[in-house]
């Protein structure tokens, strides 16, 4: 989602009438969240397309460029309960979901819930966590509930998980299965900040209070029922049978593609509808156009589809191959 696009818009068009709650929720998030966020402008609208989309995201990049501060303003802003989880290679299941204790002086039981039971869970280094704990995982990511001893017990409906991970450190880590991967909507890269963002992160710290900027900002949440309203927004832009069609052939051509092992799944086209709608909203339209599916394309599939070794070997990456699937499949005409 490239914030020349943004930018060309906020100078050139009105939103959409049928926009009005997505266009205040993406003003309000720009203005609270850029007083504690130097740029990641990018990044920013994708973890709100995340929510928006009621999807989970894994954001990728190396440590110390915001990726924990990002999802602890979002909650702040959107008024929603946030957890952290820090993995590590003794995490258990019951350390996530909770588990079930007797009470003192009793001989009853109880269940403890655990850190999943909240809106925005932020998993730090989610590879770091042995396999047994992220399968754990599975069920809430994608039904939005935890079953112990029996009993299903209902997750918050704005209920998302933001993973993170290190690109370039793999010792001691647990690579996340193909079948985890393909439940997160969104895989988010993470890039330094420029020059002068980074000069205006060291003024902002060598200005603040020492409580941290998160507590210096002071964010104003967003007005009451205003994410469920452009969460319905987003749901509703309309989609042309042609543009269906466009999506439909984007996925099912990285299965035929000769340097793809394994392309995208069913879910994963859902998924890319869904973020093209988000899409299309963000730059104000209540419809849909070819250009909102390929911007989404990267985001939504880099993490689902596995290159061949040899491809590997030859210097192609993920980005670079989705590339290539888009300028081979024929744009629909307006």
């Amino acid at each position: 989602m490239s914030q020349e696009n943004n930018q060309e818009l906020d100078q050139n068009a009105e939103p959409a009438e049928h926009l009005r709650a997505t266009s205040q929720l993406i003003a309000h998030s720009r203005a609270e969240l850029g007083r504690v966020i130097s740029g990641q402008n990018e990044v920013i609208e994708e973890v709100l397309i995340a929510v928006l989309c009621q999807g989970h995201a894994l954001l990728e990049g190396v440590p110390g460029i915001a990726k924990t501060l990002i999802v602890k303003a979002l909650g702040r802003l959107l008024g929603l309960g946030f957890q952290r989880v820090q993995a590590t290679p003794d995490l258990m299941p019951a350390d996530i979901l909770g588990t079930t204790i007797l009470r003192p002086g009793s001989a009853d039981f109880a269940f403890h819930a655990g850190p999943v039971f909240t809106d925005l869970l932020l998993v730090d280094e989610i590879n770091r966590m042995p396999p047994r704990t992220q399968a754990a995982l599975l069920e809430c990511m994608e039904e939005r509930q935890v079953t112990s001893d029996g009993t299903r017990r209902p997750l918050p409906a704005w209920f998302t998980v933001f993973a993170t991970q290190n690109p370039i450190d793999f010792e001691g880590t647990y690579p996340l299965p193909e079948a985890q991967l393909d439940r997160f909507l969104l895989k988010i890269r993470v890039a330094y900040p420029s020059e002068a963002e980074e000069r205006q992160i060291l003024e902002r710290h060598h200005g603040g209070s020492g409580a941290g900027l998160l507590e210096d900002a002071s964010i104003e949440p967003i007005p009451e029922g205003l994410l469920a309203a452009a969460s319905a927004e987003v749901r509703a832009i309309r989609i042309e049978p042609e543009l269906t069609t466009y999506i439909l052939a984007l996925s099912r051509r990285t299965r035929e593609w000769p340097t793809l092992l394994l392309g995208a799944s069913p879910r994963a086209a859902v998924s890319l509808m869904r973020v093209a709608q988000a899409a299309a909203a963000f730059d104000g339209r209540d419809y849909l156009l070819p250009d909102d599916v390929k911007r989404a394309v990267q985001p939504v599939l880099r993490h689902r589809v596995i290159l061949k070794p040899e491809a590997e070997l030859e210097g192609f990456d993920a980005d670079r191959v989705l590339a290539d699937v888009i300028a081979a499949v024929p744009v629909p005409r307006q």
